[in-house]
């Protein structure tokens, strides 16, 4: 009898852990078992008494608060606020800036998958399509980026202005200040196209509607502020920059040493309170062709011209670029990628009060400003940026591969080239599906800074893998540089989206999982909130509620992440009826790990977390890609299901999958403690690690689809600029690819004529000719050889210059720079 009503204990409360059911029920269950042997004989069992009153004493503990604070909640509060630091105020402000969407389920160890799925995606609208056909369209006719990157060193005065009068810079001003007032996907779409052309012009696009005065005003500039400058940035009459960056302030930006002191002096003729700013800016986008120019500082009020308090904290001021005391306009030269960057610096610059943004009210409240905006312009502007030139270089390695010829065979079907073709095809869907879930989130209202630098870091990372494996399949077509080239300058240019808007390794190690930890846990914030209160029996109630509810949530991961573990994730609840059932019950395994894992380490190290980098930076990487295979499998369902789509699927998420299983392993392997280490990987890897990485004959699979025109490599690649008007030489490729492709089959007639030694002469076009003359082939067929060849050369042809051209661009900037 022991051991059966011990198992049978066991099994309820594992059934009740597995199904996150409350301690009430759970105290239902055990009575029940009691009950039950009790009727079937065990009153007169001394082991039935013994399993009773541990089971029934310890259900009656649980279920009397009293007991409870008493016993544990009491102590453990002393305890807590002892080992717990305090938030600065600094991350106090960065946990507060955001909003907890999809990623919040996934740490919650069992996703509503509905919920996702359910979660509406809108469409493009009618106007936004037409921006897209016509002025986007035009504008990346007009681009050349040879010349803007080694001629001009900057966008021709045309293309400036196109972009002005077209009102790009007011892609997120409301239509009443003469804006566009797009849809964050709509955003995404304009930088996605552009940024397959020239980097350079995405990020003069991108930096207005991302981080910046136009934002800043918006959601926090007085009447005034919004009814002046809005117009006049959307009209591209201003053009704004915003200084935050400086030599001894990066990416700790709350440290900033630019100061301003509140004092009296002249505007306008007239004195009046203001502030007399001092600063030394860098790396600031748009700064020499600025006309507005926002700076962050640190304000103080040493005479009380303001109130009482004399150190007002971080703060932002609007500042006209014509005023004296500023020093703008000389360029930095970012790995030759010339877009409009450059120092800003102040000396002794004096303005009023209502410079302010937002006003005197906002003096500061400038890092919450800054931190709230970010978490909004991140999620869009570089994961589009990248998104953009990993579909522009799927598009144009996929075709190259194919044109591309040596010993006789297009060298896409080398299986060392496939292997790459593969990688660039799933990269390229994941980084697509990425970008496009956290601008969903945006038009959903949301502030998603959690996801936002998870697709910040993502996205730019497999852009990188990405453009490495397309400069690899390329070859001496990608290194040389000059007009022909469409991937030199963007590989080159990798590293500026790597270090921008938090640098990757900051972004990895410290903030997707430092701010999800506190952010996305359903107990971690609401217990530090029951601490802090300060009436002791309120304070000790609501903690008791919550630390129970926190036992409980890790006691019901641990068991649903063994489980699942043991049984292959069988047992995980997935969408009824869909083919792809099994991805979703494997994320929701590695959802219950990473919400144990999470628990575990937290519990394990406490404080020492924030010291522990790289084991913040692997629980990140488990909680980015449960956060990726949820896009991936929300592409799939939202574009309908394409079942030529399947394969792309398949290898996106196996590849995500494995990353996972590679992050938890290496939080296991390295953990701090190696028995408790030992004990967890016990837990969450019970049969060891057997996730595997997409086999061979998929990604042979992947690499045609990339090589041929379908609508799947559509769908892949879609809203990239492939017009050959311009000359654009990827539009050009893709002209060529299905005439060549057609051309197949008279090729390897050719070839086998060649090679049986029947053609006279050595050239290719006097081997034509016997052929001809041998009928060996048809006029028409030569026709065909011919049209194919040409076209073959032309996309295989690289560019050479006289040394003089070389150099032109820098006897040209010195003639720009005399006659000014």
């Amino acid at each position: 009898m022991f051991l059966s009503m011990l198992l049978s204990l066991i099994a309820i409360s594992l059934v009740a852990a597995f199904l996150a059911t409350n301690i009430h029920k759970w105290s239902l269950g055990i009575t029940a078992v009691i009950g039950l042997f009790a009727l079937n004989g065990g009153l007169g069992s001394l082991s039935f008494w013994l399993l009773a009153i541990i089971s029934g004493g310890l259900a009656f503990f649980l279920n009397n608060p009293a007991l409870r604070q008493q016993w544990i909640s009491g102590p453990f509060l002393k305890i807590y606020r002892k080992m717990t630091p305090e938030l600065s105020k600094t991350e106090q402000v960065a946990l507060d800036a955001g909003t907890v969407g999809w990623e919040g389920d996934l740490f919650s160890g069992n996703p509503n998958w509905s919920k996702l799925l359910d979660t509406h995606t809108p469409s493009l609208t009618t106007e936004e399509i037409a921006f897209l056909d016509g002025p986007v369209e035009e504008l990346c006719d007009m681009l050349r980026d040879w010349e803007i990157t080694h001629i001009d060193a900057d966008l021709n005065p045309e293309t400036w202005q196109f972009i002005k009068d077209n009102r790009f810079f007011g892609m997120i001003i409301p239509k009443k200040y003469g804006g566009l007032d797009y849809s964050a996907l709509a955003h995404r779409a304009v930088l996605t196209k552009i940024a397959g052309v020239s980097q350079t012009a995405s990020t003069t696009v991108s930096v207005p509607n991302s981080l910046g005065p136009a934002e800043l005003i918006l959601k926090y500039g007085t009447d005034e502020q919004k009814n002046y400058y809005l117009p006049r940035l959307a009209q591209g009459i201003e053009v704004p920059c915003f200084g935050l960056t400086g030599p001894e302030a990066g990416s700790d930006a709350t440290s900033i040493p630019d100061y301003g002191i509140v004092c009296k002096g002249k505007w306008k003729g007239k004195t009046v309170v203001g502030i007399r700013l001092n600063f030394d800016k860098r790396y600031i986008t748009l700064a020499p062709d600025a006309t507005l120019i926002g700076i962050a500082f640190q304000m103080f009020d040493p005479d009380g011209l303001m109130g009482d308090k004399q150190r007002l904290g971080i703060s932002l001021s609007l500042i006209p670029a014509d005023i004296k005391g500023l020093d703008v306009g000389r360029r930095h030269m970012p790995l030759n990628m010339p877009f409009s960057n450059g120092p800003v610096r102040g000396k002794d610059i004096f303005v009023p009060l209502d410079s302010l943004i937002g006003g005197p009210e906002m003096a500061g409240h400038g890092w919450k400003m800054l931190v709230e905006c970010l978490s909004v312009g991140r999620a869009i502007s570089l994961p589009s940026g990248s998104t953009g030139g990993a579909k522009t270089a799927a598009l144009a390695t996929g075709a190259y591969a194919r044109i591309r010829t040596q010993f006789n065979q297009p060298i896409g079907k080398f299986e060392g080239v496939e292997e790459a073709l593969a990688r660039i095809a799933g990269n390229t869907y994941i980084t697509s599906a990425l970008s496009k879930m956290t601008a969903v989130a945006v038009d959903q209202g949301e502030k998603p800074s959690v996801p936002s630098a998870i697709a910040k870091y993502h996205t730019v990372e497999l852009a990188r893998k990405i453009v490495s494996d397309a400069m690899d399949v390329h070859g001496g077509k990608g290194i040389i540089l000059g007009p022909k080239n469409y991937l030199g300058r963007g590989w080159q240019g990798m590293p500026i989206s790597v270090t921008v808007e938090g640098a990757n390794i900051l972004t990895r190690s410290m903030i997707i999982f430092g701010q999800g930890a506190i952010r996305c846990h359903p107990y971690i914030l609401k217990e530090m909130a029951a601490a802090a209160l300060t009436d002791e029996r309120a304070s000790l109630k609501d903690f008791d509620k919550q630390l129970f509810g926190h036992i409980g949530f890790t006691i019901s991961n641990a068991v649903r992440a063994l489980l699942l573990g043991l049984t292959g994730s069988r047992l995980a609840k997935a969408p009824a009826g869909n083919d792809t059932a099994r991805y979703y019950q494997h994320l929701s395994r590695y959802s219950s790990a990473f919400a144990f894992l999470a628990d575990a380490t937290l519990l394990t190290l406490g404080a020492e977390l924030k010291r522990k980098e790289r084991l913040s930076a692997r629980l990140g990487d488990m909680l980015s890609h449960l956060y990726i295979g949820s896009a991936i499998l929300k592409r799939f369902d939202d574009e309908g299901r394409p079942a030529a789509d399947l394969e792309l699927l398949q290898w996106s998420m196996e590849e995500t999958i494995f990353q996972l299983q590679q992050a938890m392993r290496g939080i296991l392997d390295n953990f701090p403690n190696p028995t408790v280490g030992i004990i967890l990987k016990a837990i969450v890897l019970p049969l060891g690690a057997r996730q595997k990485q997409p086999n061979d004959k998929l990604g042979g699979k992947l690499a045609q689809l990339l090589m041929t025109p379908s609508a799947s490599r559509t769908r892949l690649c879609r809203g990239v600029y492939t017009s050959d008007r311009s000359g654009n030489p990827i539009g050009k490729m893709e002209t060529a690819l299905p005439i060549i492709i057609a051309a197949g089959n008279v090729e390897k007639k050719f070839i086998k004529a060649s090679r049986a030694a029947k053609l006279d002469g050595y050239t290719w076009d006097e081997k034509l000719a016997s052929a001809l003359k041998q009928q060996l082939i048809s006029e028409d067929e030569a026709v065909i050889l011919r049209q194919a060849r040409e076209l073959r050369l032309e996309v295989i042809a690289v560019d050479d210059f006289d040394h003089q051209e070389l150099k032109a661009a820098k006897v040209m900037g010195l003639e720009k720079a005399n006659a000014a």
